[in-house]
């Protein structure tokens, strides 16, 4: 059985500009607080927002045919929100992909950029392509996915030396905004509008 807490909520900014996602636990206390409010789609291209008394009382009617998704008090039962809008946060989402493990296996596609096997995260390591005691430095332009035997292969030695060489040359991928977002458990059909 899913934790319906655990469950994803796409945030938009003031603006109704996709920033993250967050927990339904995450967005409950937004709510409670104040600082946030559910979206909730009325038909196409046309969307209604609720405080928290405005969204118990809009989804006590639909609580039994969403059975699975749904968050019980003591005393309430309301449907979980799967789209929140910010009253507080003005600025623009970050148009820079953040430079981490995971988006660089992202980037590459999960594949090894010397011997091109895909392989899953477990299996990867990050290769510096201009080893680092050679002077190249930790960012896009010179980290690519790769196995562990690729790795150890190439150890830290420059591509010319071994005669290994990426399979595309490394950068900054392009934001896109949908790069996060697939990663943190996917995307709800609801979403689509707003991404």
């Amino acid at each position: 059985m899913v934790n319906v807490l655990n469950l994803n909520v796409l945030v938009l900014n003031k603006v109704w500009q996709p920033i993250q996602t967050c927990s339904v636990r995450r967005a409950m206390k937004l709510l409670c607080l104040g600082h946030a409010q559910v979206v909730e789609a009325e038909g196409e291209a046309k969307y209604q927002t609720h405080d928290l008394g405005s969204w118990l009382e809009t989804s006590a009617n639909q609580v039994e045919s969403m059975a699975d998704h749904v968050i019980r008090t003591v005393s309430h039962a309301m449907r979980v929100p799967k789209v929140i809008v910010l009253a507080i946060y003005d600025k623009l989402p970050s148009k820079e992909v953040k430079f981490s493990r995971h988006n660089v296996f992202l980037r590459d596609h999960h594949t090894c950029q010397y011997c091109r096997q895909v392989f899953s995260e477990g299996d990867l390591n990050l290769d510096h392509v201009v080893p680092r005691d050679k002077g190249g430095p930790t960012r896009w332009d010179n980290i690519v996915t790769s196995c562990f035997d690729c790795n150890n292969r190439k150890a830290n030695k420059l591509p010319h030396e071994v005669n290994m060489f990426p399979k595309t040359p490394p950068r900054a991928p392009l934001w896109r905004p949908l790069f996060g977002f697939r990663r943190k458990g996917g995307i709800d059909d609801s979403w689509e509008s707003f991404l």
